[in-house]
């Protein structure tokens, strides 16, 4: 007997769209910041907050339509390209640079905070 799972996925709330789209803005916004450190040198904080949130509403829209994940992916460096071009004025060869490290980073220390999740998730006791 093959148990059908869409019979039992449900759309999320609000608050948690709203709580999962603000965190993942936050940590691009923190990682872009790192990225356009990283290329830049001393930039202002503030202008990495605007980075971010482009990116976390590309995933949502992935997430709830039936866009394919690679496409989401794809525009989601394109806004991230984007916005970082608009906000840091810089010519494209160092918005190409800074959107590169902030993909990066991002995939980096995304990968090191969900394993560290995991193994304190598996901690016995």
């Amino acid at each position: 007997m093959v148990a059908s799972y869409a019979l039992f996925q449900t759309s999320p709330g609000p608050i948690a769209v709203i709580g999962t789209v603000g965190l993942l803005g936050l940590f691009l916004s923190l990682t872009a910041h790192l990225a356009a450190r990283n290329v830049l040198g001393d930039v202002s904080p503030a202008k990495a907050l605007g980075v971010g949130f482009g990116p976390a509403a590309v995933s949502l829209v992935t997430q709830l339509s039936p866009v394919p994940g690679g496409v989401g992916v794809l525009v989601a460096l394109a806004v991230d390209g984007l916005v970082i071009q608009l906000l840091y004025d810089q010519p494209r060869r160092t918005t190409v640079r800074i959107t590169a490290v902030h993909a990066i980073v991002s995939v980096l220390l995304g990968t090191v905070l969900i394993g560290g999740l995991i193994l304190a998730a598996s901690i016995p006791g």
